[in-house]
């Protein structure tokens, strides 16, 4: 992801605490309501973001660029990814974001291609997380009625591959500073290609204008339902 100015990232949690305080009132109110569902949820985006940002890392080192692995970036440990300002929104409002993985595209040998494989790797690992936790999830489900105590435990997953089904999915909108900008230009025809990254700097204001008036809700939560039932057939999403 690129990197965005401080007053654009502080407009932003104003506004994210907005759109998620009136259409998704659950993750404060978890908190309060039962804590350990509340604390699964921000382990669940913690683990996501990490993941997230460490597949923008090594991606890009497979395919010839070290910029992330210099500074440290290609580790599972949080402390690496985890940005102050994303994190203060996480523990506030439910929702956030890791310091942005730096790359250079001068050491990519297909500079359109290689950022759109480095963009997407991020969704691609939030997704195969959640493919990967509801295998347990679905044991949990169906076996609870031989041990109740099971309930537990798949209460307290659901929320960790529901949460990375929406950062995979809230990261490929197609615009700046969101990974799916990136994609959408890899995707594009050459001579298309330059015209439409000029529109780069633009993004943040595009993408703030969809929250304020709940656009990427509207668009964001009935995919993520979509993508939770294809991943667990049978099962609704718990949100």
């Amino acid at each position: 992801m690129f990197k965005i100015p401080i007053f654009q990232i502080l407009l932003f949690i104003i506004l994210l605490n907005f759109v998620i305080t009136r259409q998704l009132p659950f993750l404060l109110s978890a908190v309060f309501t039962n804590p350990l569902v509340g604390i699964s949820m921000i382990i669940g985006l913690i683990a996501g973001i990490t993941i997230h940002e460490f597949s923008h890392a090594y991606v890009a080192y497979r395919l010839g660029d070290p910029t992330a692995k210099l500074e440290g970036r290609m580790t599972l440990n949080p402390l690496a990814h985890l940005d102050p300002v994303g994190t203060a929104a996480l523990l506030f409002i439910g929702i956030g974001w890791g310091k942005p993985t730096p790359f250079d595209p001068f050491n990519l040998r297909n500079i359109k291609r290689d950022s759109a494989l480095i963009s997407v790797a991020g969704a691609a690992s939030n997704l195969a997380l959640a493919l990967v936790i509801s295998i347990p999830y679905l044991l949990a489900y169906y076996l609870q009625m031989l041990n109740p105590t099971l309930n537990m435990v798949y209460l307290y997953l659901s929320p960790i591959i529901f949460f990375n089904i929406i950062l995979a999915v809230f990261n490929l909108i197609p615009v700046a500073p969101l990974d799916g900008f990136k994609v959408l230009g890899g995707l594009l025809p050459r001579e298309w290609y330059r015209d439409f990254m000029q529109t780069e700097k633009y993004g943040i204001f595009i993408l703030l204008l969809l929250l304020v008036t709940g656009a990427v809700g509207q668009i964001l939560f009935p995919i993520t339902s979509t993508v939770f039932s294809l991943l667990i057939p049978g099962l609704r999403a718990p949100f």
